[in-house]
């Protein structure tokens, strides 16, 4: 078998949706197994800056990135200073990802909902630009990532960001991703996966990856665009919808889509590791074990 304990350095984690000793124990779990990144979801329920403060105060190594952290949920003024203050408080650990998310996002606060390429465009470069906010010293390095899919978004963060994030694509379209963003900035790709090799038990948790994302029109027509239609995420979705974007199998066979994925560009696998067993939060170990920097 071919290395795998250098694929992988990075896991996402639906943090605001895990009981609190979960989350902890998670987090030093990976510090533990040499993972370099913990990034938090931000979804609706705990808020994502204060959740990667207390993780960085009870960590020594790993960083923690907000991944992502939604742009209608604050200024950005209010993200400068979140993020030089975590930064600062850390040592450096603290990595910052933003992103526009979606229009439930700014109605649920009374927000009207901009155009999302001038929105984050202007909101990035406020928070690169010149601010009234005072600098200490280690506090003004904070690696800032966006979620970016279709190729204007890509290239507002070519323009104003470190790198992007991108989810739920295909390494053909990293490659592009790749190619506009230059060769300079960092392309993270989020991937969830799943080790099993019995195939009804992959491609429920592909389905169970894809369910949140599926009535979503952004989501939608980037599928369109890759040769998915309707009949592919209409209802629970299609088992090639799931078999495309949610790598399952054994450890080679993962590990031979994610060498896919770093061969067309991406700089970084960031994992999210998929139970085989949803009653059973353990069952989602055996990969990240699998894959941890530290395994021998």
């Amino acid at each position: 078998m071919k290395t795998v304990n250098r694929l992988v350095n990075a896991v996402i984690l639906a943090a605001d949706t895990m009981p609190r000793d979960e989350l902890l124990d998670t987090v030093l779990r990976l510090e533990t197994l040499g993972y370099d990144t913990a990034w938090l979801t931000d979804m609706y329920g705990r808020e994502i800056y204060v959740t990667a403060g207390w993780l960085l105060a009870k960590t020594s190594r790993i960083r923690i990135a907000s991944g992502i952290a939604h742009i209608y949920g604050r200024d950005a003024i209010a993200s400068i200073q979140a993020g030089r203050t975590l930064s600062e408080l850390s040592g450096g650990r603290f990595v910052q990802g933003v992103g526009v998310s979606h229009p439930i996002a700014a109605t649920m606060r009374g927000l009207e909902w901009e155009n999302p390429v001038d929105k984050a465009s202007s909101y990035l470069a406020a928070m690169r630009g010149e601010t009234p906010l005072s600098v200490r010293a280690g506090a003004d390095t904070v690696p800032l990532y966006l979620a970016a899919h279709g190729p204007k978004m890509l290239g507002v963060a070519a323009r104003h960001a470190d790198g992007a994030n991108i989810y739920m694509q295909l390494p053909e379209y990293t490659a592009d991703a790749r190619a506009i963003l230059g060769r300079d900035k960092v392309l993270n790709v989020v991937l969830p996966c799943c080790l099993t090799t019995d195939r009804e038990v992959g491609l429920a948790a592909g389905r169970m990856a894809l369910s949140i994302y599926l009535s979503l029109p952004a989501y939608q027509r980037h599928w369109a665009k890759q040769g998915f239609d309707e009949s592919d995420w209409s209802g629970k979705g299609s088992d090639r919808l799931a078999d495309a974007y949610v790598p399952w199998g054994d450890v080679e066979t993962i590990a031979t889509r994610m060498r896919e994925y770093l061969g067309a560009g991406a700089t970084s696998i960031v994992v999210s590791s998929l139970p085989t067993d949803r009653r059973n939060p353990e069952s989602k170990w055996a990969l990240l074990e699998s894959f941890a920097p530290n395994r021998v």
